[in-house]
């Protein structure tokens, strides 16, 4: 479980790029974070593995602040996967996603054993191991993030962003494969997006924040797109528009969609 208690952060100059922010992300259960740019989606991602140190308040796991581990140690126990990949361009995709658990001390055999088993669970043919980043498509690098930020089998996985410099088919792919990966492996991750589609289709939970990382309302998808709760959450989600009417697939009940047949996610048993 992660907690934030009140955190707020303060930049040099005197801009405040979080204030107050208070949120619970359950063990096991992927919690989205929707807002436009520049509201504190990644400030407050990077707080969790102390990229960013809060001005004031404190973020937990597991009830212990991460303010009392070591920041190294506390990083390489994350995933961490961002919108550009961050992939080394000048190692193989096998050493790419052997990075942690090489820099943890693993020996070389052992961590690319580890490497070649996640390209399976994320989808990579094990012929482009041998590859290096700028030979792999848009698609296929952001796999071999997530693979990286899997190496070391965390409990926690923070995404900035992850899919949104990919096309819109291979972005619907990843978010689906995301999911199928989610149920396998239930782990307690943390997204940032500002597509409220995205949102709305990934999340467990979500919150929708304005400015300074003020929550104007977390809930569950069908929560908010139920019951907005106001003016802001109706414009920014749509409901004003009258497009969010949800009802179930005639193919697979399980399936939600809305009124322009896009899929808002699968109803739970």
């Amino acid at each position: 479980m992660i907690e934030f208690r009140q955190v707020s952060k303060d930049y040099p100059g005197g801009a405040r790029a979080v204030e107050d922010f208070s949120i619970t992300v359950p063990t096991g259960t992927l919690t989205v974070l929707v807002g436009s740019s520049g509201c504190g989606k990644t400030t407050l991602l990077r707080m969790v593995n102390r990229m960013v140190e809060p001005t004031s308040g404190e973020v937990l796991i597991d009830g212990e602040s991460v303010a009392q581990r070591d920041p190294v140690e506390l990083r390489r126990s994350i995933g961490y996967v961002m919108q550009s990949g961050g992939l080394m361009p000048h190692r193989t995709v096998i050493d790419n996603i052997a990075t942690v658990p090489r820099l943890s001390g693993v020996k070389k055999p052992e961590a690319h054993s580890r490497a070649k088993e996640l390209m399976g669970v994320v989808g990579l043919d094990e012929v482009l191991a041998q590859r290096y980043p700028q030979q792999l498509s848009g698609g296929q690098q952001q796999r071999v993030g997530v693979a990286r930020a899997l190496a070391m089998d965390p409990n926690i996985l923070l995404m900035d962003e992850p899919f949104g410099a990919v096309d819109p088919v291979v972005r619907r792919d990843l978010q689906r494969e995301l999911l199928d990966l989610q149920a396998r492996l239930n782990k307690t991750v943390v997204f940032v997006t500002h597509d409220v589609d995205e949102a709305f289709l990934i999340a467990d939970q979500m919150a929708i924040l304005r400015e300074g990382a003020e929550v104007v309302q977390i809930g569950t998808p069908e929560d908010i797109i139920s019951n907005p709760a106001d003016d802001f959450v109706a414009a920014f989600i749509g409901a004003a528009q009258g497009n969010r009417e949800l009802h179930r697939s005639s193919k697979d009940p399980s399936i939600v969609l809305d009124t322009e047949g896009r899929i808002h996610g699968r109803l739970g048993a």
